[in-house]
């Protein structure tokens, strides 16, 4: 009979590409992800895996157990969120990815009143870009992840996840105070396209709409400076550098010489977690997302 911690074993290394990676995963040592591997292959009573540089490639028999691996361990997933469910008990231990913004804006709350109403769950968060969590996600590092999604440009969601809306961001533009359009109450779209921006890191999400936003009203982007770090724009921007858009959630204080205007129409962007369908039941992922809502309200008020 095959052993579900072999298997767990055989697809970590799978989806992690080598033995020393899926023992990180699995955080066990090298030694007993080889061990396991060493008795998998003997219960099939053929090889597994060939050397490939410094990782590992599956053997065709590997790469059709694989296939199989997956689908028991969605079915372990979903009969552990089952029994978990049954006992509507919000305990265990779970893996929550998500942006720095929603981090700053919504994860102090939403941890404390989950700490406070479920002491016996323990929610370990992690900070990642929006291009690293679908990946991370997928390699089943977090059990859910915070994210966003601007106008016009969502984020494709593959088979087997689900998702619960959570709030809506709303951006405004950031500008030097001695900017021209900086005591303006209200800017069109239109009168910013030609702004000097400093955006995101280059090619990730949120560069890429900015990028799309621009040229779908006719501008053409001119981008001063790629820049993640928040802080960092807000201090370019008082030094006169250029403008940003600047979404609300976990925007804290602004700096001498840094104005927000509203903009119409709005750039929005939607917030939202996902984890994977099988885990549904769980009734720490609905305790999570209904923490994660009611700190989005106090983030409004």
């Amino acid at each position: 009979m095959l052993s579900v911690d072999r298997l767990r074993v055989l697809h970590a290394i799978a989806v992690h590409g080598s033995l020393s990676a899926a023992s990180q995963a699995l955080h066990v040592t090298n030694s007993a992800v080889s061990q396991q591997l060493a008795k998998l292959e003997r219960e099939v009573g053929q090889p597994l895996v060939e050397r490939n540089g410094r990782g590992v490639r599956l053997t065709a028999a590997a790469e059709l157990l694989v296939d199989h691996a997956s689908r028991i361990l969605s079915l372990v997933h979903q009969a552990e969120a089952d029994l978990e469910a049954h006992r509507d008990d919000v305990t265990g231990h779970l893996r929550l990815s998500a942006i720095p913004t929603a981090i700053r804006g919504l994860l102090p709350r939403a941890l404390l009143a989950l700490r406070e109403e479920h002491p016996g769950l323990h929610v370990e968060l992690s900070e990642e870009e929006p291009h690293e969590i679908l990946p991370s996600m997928m390699r089943g590092e977090a059990d859910m992840a915070l994210v966003v999604d601007w106008d016009g440009a969502p984020m494709p969601l593959p088979e087997g996840m689900s998702r619960a809306p959570i709030t809506d961001d709303v951006s405004d533009i950031a500008l030097p105070a001695d900017h021209p359009l900086a005591h303006s109450e209200l800017l069109q779209l239109d009168e910013i396209l030609d702004l000097p921006w400093i955006s995101w890191s280059r090619g990730s999400i949120c560069d890429d709409w900015l990028h799309d936003m621009i040229r779908r009203r006719g501008g053409e982007p001119r981008i001063v400076h790629n820049v993640e770090e928040h802080q960092t724009k807000l201090a370019l921007i008082a030094a006169g550098i250029g403008a940003a858009v600047m979404p609300r959630m976990g925007r804290g204080p602004l700096p001498e010489g840094v104005r927000m205007i509203p903009v119409q129409p709005a750039l929005v962007r939607q917030v939202y977690v996902f984890w994977r369908t099988d885990a549904s039941r769980r009734p720490a992922i609905r305790a999570v997302v209904r923490a994660l809502r009611e700190a989005a309200v106090e983030e409004d008020e």
